[in-house]
């Protein structure tokens, strides 16, 4: 990476030229007002989405020993606070630390290996940590995989047509994913590389290219379900161990493909998402009355299938207020992109929306028998204090760019 050209930003020169003129002519500093440093529409629309995220968290927590939501209260507590620092902060900072955060991505998502520390977190996944309390470090890691993706592809100067350095940057994104699949935690992964598609796209990669990946990456799906059904091996009569994928991630993808199959079994979770989501009708069961959840009948109802509850208890029109405030948060995270001052800041805010948009689109997909099933919560509302937190730090992140943007990137926005 020394070869590469430094990150330079020509609106933040001119913006700092035009600042230092103004200081000069004023005789003192000049301060940003409030209006100008927060983008209060922004913070409008994620305190309304946090707001019905915690009351369809708190309905699904009830009389379940296992979640606590003062826990999940505490992640918003510590999430403000991190996202306050991080919009203060001035992102471009990070510009030219591609290999320091390509270390520190590498040393979170690893640290649950480490003996003592690393706790299992069912189905043979080691993803979780000790610390006092436990700790998902891969998801701490969705703020350095944005910010590694953005400092690499911003350095190509949104040109990247030379095929040896595709390979190159390709071959470094997927550095994180090969990570996390140690654990393994397939969910996560595919964030990861859903965040290193939509930089990879923006940051100018030529279409070709991108062509030729997609269809190497689904030839190598393939072969890795052909390999597996050769290597694998006979735990007892008619019971078959897999090398390569755990047996409950193939059953996952059978499932998809044949919801039917096993409704009993297999498809049992499937089934009862389904009845939550379409049981609730134009206006739901009101809150605290979903019974597919307080009976027990859906597993993990806070976290997986935090949507279905909101389907069963707030019904359609509940539904629809939340892909509102998500269409607005998305909106407003565009504008916001397309002011930017340099390719740094706007691959970080395209990178935080790829990000929400694939959890978003694969929560509520599997919810509904669209996608597999997989274990990637929904933006604000899932439980866990852990994926609140990331949630605001990339809520900062986006918050930086905008602030730190200069005068051209504010008429933009």
């Amino acid at each position: 990476m020394a070869e590469l050209p430094q990150i330079h930003s020509v609106h933040a020169s001119q913006g700092s030229a035009r600042s230092r003129a103004s200081h000069a002519a004023s005789g003192r500093p000049a301060r940003p007002s409030l209006l100008s440093f927060f983008n209060w529409p922004f913070l409008l629309v994620i305190a309304l989405l946090v707001s019905y995220g915690l009351l369809v968290c708190w309905s699904a927590v009830q009389g379940m020993e296992k979640y606590s939501f003062n826990r999940q209260l505490a992640g918003v507590g510590v999430g403000l606070a991190i996202m306050a620092v991080l919009w203060r902060f001035d992102y471009r900072r990070l510009a030219n630390m591609t290999t320091a955060l390509l270390v520190i991505n590498v040393v979170l998502i690893l640290l649950p290996h480490i003996p003592g520390l690393g706790t299992d977190a069912g189905m043979g996944a080691k993803s979780w940590i000790k610390i006092g309390m436990q700790v998902q470090p891969g998801e701490f890691a969705k703020v350095t995989v944005v910010l590694f993706a953005a400092s690499l592809l911003a350095r190509y100067q949104g040109t990247l047509d030379d095929w040896r350095e595709y390979c190159k940057v390709l071959g470094m994104l997927l550095i994180p994913f090969a990570c996390i699949m140690t654990q393994p935690d397939l969910g996560t992964g595919l964030v990861y590389l859903a965040i290193s598609g939509v930089i990879l796209v923006m940051g100018g990669a030529r279409g070709r290219y991108l062509a030729i990946t997609v269809v190497a990456g689904v030839a190598a799906i393939a072969a890795v379900f052909a390999v597996d059904e050769l290597l694998k091996y006979e735990t007892s009569p008619g019971v078959y161990e897999y090398r390569l994928l755990k047996n409950y991630q193939r059953r996952r993808l059978l499932v998809f493909l044949n919801p039917e199959a096993d409704l009993s079994g297999d498809g049992y979770n499937l089934a009862q998402a389904k009845i939550a989501v379409g049981s609730g009708g134009l206006f739901g069961k009101g809150l605290l009355n979903a019974t597919q959840s307080t009976h027990g009948f859906l597993p993990e109802a806070p976290t997986d299938f935090i949507f279905c509850v909101l389907a069963e208890e707030l019904g359609f029109v509940g539904v629809v207020g939340l892909l509102a405030l998500y269409a607005a948060l998305i909106a407003i995270c565009l504008s916001i992109a397309r002011g930017a001052d340099n390719l740094f800041g706007m691959l970080i805010v395209m990178g935080v929306v790829g990000m929400w948009l694939f959890q978003i689109l694969e929560n509520i997909g599997m919810d509904c028998g669209l996608m597999p099933i997989t274990g990637i919560p929904l933006p604000f509302v899932s439980y866990g204090s852990s994926f609140m937190i990331v949630n605001f730090a990339l809520i900062g992140l986006i918050g930086s760019v905008w602030s730190h943007r200069s005068m051209q990137g504010r008429k933009a926005a």
